[in-house]
């Protein structure tokens, strides 16, 4: 495969190094091009990981929800990986598949429910340089889920951003993860002056 990053893969060496390639072959039956390039700094690659596996311990979101507002966020940024990584995820962890595959097209899917819409409108406020999340939204969602539900959204979305431009700006593209596991394609975002998934 050639790389399509902008900085080359290194290899993933050492006995962690060992024990990521392990973890990731059992998941994606590969290790992905994108772990090479943050191997180039196992530090940022590991705290990077963390705060992904502290974020599943949350719980106060309903988990559809947390993964149409990253995806959402994903696709506000235009990070093909991410929104292909968590349409996968979708699928290994039994969530709604179909909504998923939508969520690149929300606004015009006829698929979601307002609070949905919420989530995700939101999501794209935050993503949004300079962030453009209103009172309005914000007080609606606090009366949709509560304050706890409402700060993880807040957190979740922020993270995303985080990995989100950071894949964009290393070139990380989508290496197919759904493909592989048979989903059909994520539904594509309309052309009209958005930021294209």
């Amino acid at each position: 495969m050639t790389s399509s990053t902008r900085i080359p893969a290194t290899e993933v060496t050492g006995v962690q190094g060992g024990l990521v390639k392990a973890v990731t072959r059992r998941i994606f039956g590969r290790v992905p091009e994108s772990i090479g390039v943050m191997w180039h700094h196992p530090a940022v690659f590991r705290a990077l990981m963390a705060l992904g596996r502290k974020s599943e311990s949350w719980h106060r979101l309903d988990r559809d929800l947390a993964t149409y507002a990253s995806m959402a966020a994903a696709g506000a940024i235009g990070c093909g990986f991410c929104l292909d990584l968590h349409y996968f995820m979708t699928h290994h962890r039994g969530l709604d598949v179909a909504k998923a595959r939508e969520v690149p097209r929300w606004r015009e899917s006829a698929v979601f429910t307002p609070l949905e819409r919420r989530v995700m409108e939101y999501a794209e406020a935050m993503s949004a340089t300079p962030p453009a999340v209103t009172d309005e939204l914000s007080a609606a969602l606090l009366a949709d889920l509560g304050a706890p539900a409402l700060v993880e959204l807040t957190a979740r979305v922020a993270a995303m951003n985080l990995s989100a431009r950071a894949n964009v700006a290393l070139g990380i593209r989508s290496e197919e993860f759904s493909a592989s596991c048979g989903l059909p394609p994520l539904a594509a975002r309309p052309v009209d002056g958005r930021t294209a998934a």
